[in-house]
């Protein structure tokens, strides 16, 4: 296994074309789940200049106006140009509403083991959870990087600091590894989007973001950027971005979501799907088995594959691997995982409560998760970021 080398990871602000779809895709499952957490409910979203395309299939009798929440989005986002904003972006829909299956719309809570055993997924798939110790909250430094730094982009933009930007933006983080451990900062390339191509001079720009967005994200981390940090801002000079200069499809940004491509991920969407969605629900499963085995102390890495069929309750395969990382052999660390996590999915609902989530955030939670990744949020309490397991982990490993 490679040792010594650089790896970057980007993120994408909530204004990119990919992540406004992502989050009215995710805004639609919020208002299903809320006012029915039973719903079923597919959702998808494409974007090209002004013009929104919904499609979204869905199995139940909340009565949605996906245009009213479309809008709401590119408000909240802050599209305000004269080319695409909330008010004059025409909105296709394309709704198809289906028969209630009252066989999903069972309350996992009130169900005995025989009957979580009798609930299969519907869907096949196999999903990767992923956790280290670079970063407190166990996500590779690369992306805990580059979304701080997405992050800090929209804030200087919403607070008016640097009052010349727009919504959309990109970031790259490159991190230089030595021994597998992050050791310094290689490069910092940040595209921010412009109002005006001429003003501000691209001159004040780089200096604008470096000094309120780059400088600010590394005063608390303690691998900064040094005299050898190549700091990139707009390379190819003024940008303009948004939906009138570039597409957006929900689902495109996998890695964003995940773990920066540093580890593996399943290629499916995660927004845009109900809580019966086994590649939606596996991949916080498998996430919350990893972060319990690192916060454990029985890996500095850990990925953990579960493989699902149709109609087969029970992943068909758990794999657990730690890169030569952990302190017992990885068979032990599965067997371990095998026994203190639930992963047949009406098990996962059950322990996670996913299905009611977006009612207790009063009807914002999903999207809250549509920018930013999915995984190592501080922002928001996230049931498959706890460490809940950890001790009971440790304890058994030295039982062991």
């Amino acid at each position: 296994m490679l040792k010594n080398f650089i790896f970057s990871s980007e993120s994408v602000t909530e204004g990119h074309p990919d992540k406004l779809c992502d989050q009215i895709s995710d805004a639609i499952v919020d208002q299903f789940l809320t006012q029915d957490p039973y719903a079923r409910v597919r959702a998808e979203c494409a974007v090209s200049s002004a013009i929104i395309f919904i499609a979204a299939r869905f199995r139940s009798e909340v009565s949605m106006d996906f245009t009213r929440v479309a809008r709401k989005i590119v408000k909240q986002i802050g599209y305000e140009q004269e080319g695409f904003n909330e008010k004059m972006c025409s909105i296709l829909t394309s709704p198809q509403a289906n028969p209630i299956d009252e066989a999903s719309r069972f309350d996992e809570h009130a169900l005995s083991e025989a009957e979580i055993d009798a609930i299969a997924p519907q869907n096949q798939v196999t999903v990767f959870g992923y956790a280290c110790d670079h970063t407190a909250v166990r996500l590779p430094l690369p992306i805990w990087l580059a979304h701080k730094l997405a992050r800090q982009l929209t804030a200087v933009r919403r607070l008016k600091l640097l009052p010349y930007l727009m919504p959309d933006g990109k970031i790259q983080v490159g991190v230089e590894f030595r021994d597998r451990r992050p050791a310094r900062i290689h490069s910092v390339t940040i595209t921010a989007d412009q109002r005006r191509l001429d003003e501000p001079s691209i001159e004040r720009l780089r200096r604008d973001i470096r000094e309120a967005v780059i400088a600010p994200v590394f005063e608390d981390e303690p691998i900064r950027p040094d005299r050898l940090t190549h700091l990139n801002v707009n390379p190819n000079g003024p940008f303009q971005g948004g939906p009138i200069h570039h597409s957006g499809l929900t689902g495109r940004k996998n890695a964003i979501d995940t773990y920066g491509e540093f580890a593996r991920h399943s290629g499916k969407a995660l927004s845009g799907k109900d809580t019966l969605r086994i590649d939606r629900v596996g991949a916080y499963a498998a996430r919350h088995a990893a972060k319990n085995v690192v916060a454990a102390g029985l890996a500095h890495e850990c990925e953990v594959l579960l493989s699902y069929s149709i109609g087969v309750t029970e992943p068909v395969s758990l794999q657990v691997q730690t890169f030569g990382t952990g302190c017992i052999d990885d068979d032990a660390i599965t067997r371990l995982v095998a026994d203190y996590f639930d992963f047949r999915l009406a098990g996962i609902l059950r322990r996670l409560d996913l299905r009611h989530l977006p009612a207790r955030h009063r009807g914002c939670f999903f999207q809250v998760l549509a920018a930013y990744g999915h995984f190592g949020r501080t922002d928001i309490e996230l049931p498959w970021e706890l460490t809940d397991r950890a001790d009971a982990l440790r304890d058994e490993a030295a039982v062991g």
